[in-house]
């Protein structure tokens, strides 16, 4: 290729002159040699950069695809060629990766390559369940498999640059993009945000790597916590809470070396985090000592005038001057920068700043040495999709599943019996991989009824009934169709519908009901007030449930539901999430016995919607409801407990387990101490099964209130039927400390609690005591 030899040609020239200038001045000791080598890279490269070149740096584009907001780029080829135009997203195959690369290392002045972006969310061709769903597997290693199969085909097909990890903390499901996350905790979901980066830019963070991409910690922060689980919506908390609940996944991440952050669209404490400096330099760089590149959201500083932050002109000013690096797609950076700079309300220094972050991650990625990063069409056929991604994908799917309910050990089913399938997800393949799919295709997943035919084979007979629709309501048809829902609508009264299905249910010895959201009913944008079964579903399966057969719900969704009458009802429940290009093969092994279920939620499941928020590690109140009737004047609600209709950490098998009350090695712990947890564990049933033992603390008193459970470890382990296994969990002071109200991060003396068990509310606990 002409357009590869003429680059590298010019990298040597200056490559040469780089090794030329270090022998004869050493770079300063204070930066390590790969450092050193870049910034002086980076500083000649910038010395022959006009201020339109740099400003176009920070400009980032998108093709036309997938848009999320209110701006679509234009004059894209032309704006890369004249050097104002530093990333693009939404763009992928070696086809069109080669030809942007190519107009600018060709035919920009300064030959400086694109970073090329796409939100690969859980999975590029190969999809794997929504994030949420990878959660409740609490097994790290899959999900750093799950990342890294990701990477490596996100980046044969030209990707060099992934919008993921989303590690915000979320404890309402009504908020729609709960699915692109770890749920609720913020110890668990900084060990997911650690598994993740390191599937995404390979264990040593070598981005130079063909087969590694530069993730992006997003959504730059609390976006999780937004106002009545509306997208968008504002955030309002005070720093403790902050510090203790919400930014440890976000810190864990960098810790981890993330390469970029994207900033969140919501506003923190009154200012949107766009133009938030405490929260953009003050917090992550200046304390945590983030050293990459930060990027906005979709038009997030055009959004700033909505806000009431001001015109076009303000908002560019207060973006860059918070510490924004570059703008997504709005290019209000690259309108009005130069005009900023001529008024003086932001510095060159700035822009310098930021364009020098952009570059550094270029460098980073490798694309000085080789923008195409090795892509080829060759490459990219021979990763995509290879069968040894798609036993990984089936086989991660399968340890995601959580068995919520089985009376009378409704599952597994037997092979030899007649499997009335019924339910508007039952044959839906496209539903299967879920929200941002990325490159996915539905076409190539299989669907939960298909699957029970692969698995249960020429022993079973299986009729299938859609029942209802997975929703009447015409207008959110219309939108969920317009982005690729495919939905298929029956237009038959659903009294006709549901006496179909009756009548499949009656002539058959199990009834298995796929029932949930579609898939356009999660994710960003889809927000939902009323977190029941929607549409008829509810209706179908009452009458499923007259026919006395046994009744068996696969759950296909990406949130905690409410399901107080399908909790009280159903013999079987089965949680299966959005399960990517193999939901139907491994939800089918887990129905057929094929595999024992073992996931565990990793968000709180709520009775009613008027419980929200609700999660696990809560603090007491001065009036604690202990669940007596009569407790008038406590915190409780007179017409439902406050109990959770299943809770953190929650998820059976199709064996027990039972554990001994814990041990701990001593009863005081001196702060340079350490301390252990003993508990045995044993496989109590007939099957083999793996569960996931989780460890709590409760700090009984300190000088700020401190939550009723923390959860500080966890173990997933594999026993054989009758197998005892004892498990060592090791405690220092360290995780014993929280920030107090003056924001330092202390370990009080004093008594705690710690809890050993199955789940966040089935726990046995042991006490000590931390010294002075």
């Amino acid at each position: 290729m002409k357009h590869r030899k003429s680059l590298f040609g010019a990298t040597l020239l200056v490559a040469l002159s780089l090794a030329s200038a270090h022998a004869q001045a050493p770079p300063k000791p204070t930066l390590p040699l790969s450092d050193a080598k870049m910034q002086q890279f980076i500083t000649s490269l910038m010395q022959k950069m006009t201020l339109e070149e740099k400003i176009g740096q920070l400009n980032l584009v998108s093709v036309g695809f997938d848009v999320t907001g209110p701006v679509v780029s234009k004059d894209v080829d032309a704006n890369i060629k004249k050097g104002l135009v530093g990333a693009v997203l939404n763009t992928y195959t070696p086809v069109a990766a080669h030809k942007l690369q190519a107009l600018a290392v060709q035919e920009s002045r300064l030959h400086i390559p694109l970073i090329l972006g796409y939100d690969v969310i859980h999975g590029h061709r190969t999809i794997f369940p929504i994030p949420l769903g990878l959660a409740a597997s609490w097994d790290m290693s899959a999900l750093e498999r799950s990342a890294r199969i990701a990477a490596e085909e996100s980046a044969a097909d030209g990707i060099n640059w992934v919008y993921s990890p989303m590690v915000d903390i979320a404890r309402d499901p009504r908020w729609g993009r709960v699915a692109e996350g770890a749920g609720e905790d913020p110890y668990l979901g900084s060990r997911i945000a650690e598994a993740m980066i390191r599937g995404y830019q390979g264990p040593n963070n070598d981005m130079t790597r063909p087969e590694n991409v530069m993730a992006c910690l997003k959504h730059f922060a609390l976006y999780g916590a937004a106002e009545a689980g509306r997208d968008y919506n504002t955030t309002d908390m005070s720093r403790q809470r902050m510090y203790n609940e919400y930014l440890p996944p976000y810190r864990a991440a960098v810790k981890a070396g993330v390469g970029s952050v994207m900033s969140s669209f919501n506003d923190v404490n009154g200012i949107p985090a766009t133009a938030n400096r405490w929260l953009l330099t003050d917090l992550l760089r200046n304390q945590w000592g983030f050293t990459g590149f930060v990027a906005t959201d979709y038009t997030a500083i055009n959004e700033m005038e909505a806000h009431g932050m001001g015109d076009e002109k303000k908002v560019s000013e207060l973006a860059l001057k918070a510490g924004v690096d570059m703008d997504m797609v709005g290019e209000v950076f690259l309108k009005q920068l130069a005009t900023n700079l001529k008024e003086g309300s932001v510095r060159q220094a700035d822009i310098d700043q930021a364009c020098r972050r952009v570059l550094e991650a270029k460098y980073k990625l490798g694309l000085f040495q080789d923008p195409y990063r090795g892509v080829t069409e060759e490459r990219a056929k021979a990763t995509m999709m290879k069968p040894a991604y798609i036993e990984e994908a089936r086989s991660i799917t399968r340890r995601t599943l959580v068995l919520l309910k089985n009376d009378r050990q409704t599952l597994p089913l037997k092979n030899t019996v007649n499997i009335a399938v019924v339910g508007p997800l039952a044959d839906r393949a496209r539903d299967m991989i879920g929200n941002w799919s990325g490159a996915g295709d539905g076409k190539q997943a299989v669907s939960i009824l298909q699957g029970i035919k692969n698995v249960g084979g020429p022993g079973i007979r299986v009729t299938y009934t859609q029942g209802v629709n997975v929703t009447d309501d015409d207008q959110l048809i219309r939108r969920l169709n317009a982005y690729g829902g495919e939905l298929s609508i029956d237009a038959r009264p659903a009294e006709t519908t549901i006496a179909e299905a009756v009548r499949a249910a009656q002539a058959a010895d199990v009834v298995v009901a796929v029932v949930g959201e579609s898939q356009g009913m999660t994710g960003e944008a889809a927000s939902r007030a009323d977190i029941g079964l929607p549409g008829r579903q509810l209706d179908l399966l009452k009458a499923l449930k007259a026919t006395g057969k046994p009744l068996v719900l696969v759950l296909v969704n990406g949130r905690p539901l409410a399901l107080p009458w399908e909790n009280q009802n159903a013999d079987a429940i089965l949680e299966t999430w959005f399960g990517g290009t193999q939901a139907g093969n491994a939800v089918a092994d887990a129905l057929f016995g094929a595999y024992n279920p073992s996931g565990k939620l990793t968000m709180t499941f709520p009775q009613s919607v008027g419980q929200i928020p609700i999660y696990y590690n809560h603090k007491s109140t001065g009036r604690p409801y202990a669940g007596v009737l009569l407790d008038k004047y406590k915190s409780r609600y007179l017409d439902i407990s406050n109990d959770p209709l299943y809770p953190f950490g929650f998820g059976l098998s199709y064996t027990t387990f039972s554990y001994s009350k814990p041990t701990i090695s001593k009863n005081t712990l001196r702060p340079d101490e350490g301390l252990t947890v003993n508990v045995t564990v044993q496989n109590t049933g007939q099957y083999d099964g793996e569960e996931i033992a989780q460890l709590y603390i409760r700090d009984l008193v300190g000088s700020s209130t401190r939550p009723v459970k923390e959860l500080k470890g966890f173990q997933k382990i594999l026993l054989k039927k009758g197998e005892s296994r004892q498990l060592t969990f090791h405690l220092t002071a360290d995780d014993l400390k929280f920030y107090n109200d003056d924001l330092k991060f202390v370990a009080e003396p004093g008594d705690f609690q710690v809890f050993v068990g199955g789940n966040s509310r089935d726990v046995q606990a042991a006490s000590f005591t931390l010294a002075k």
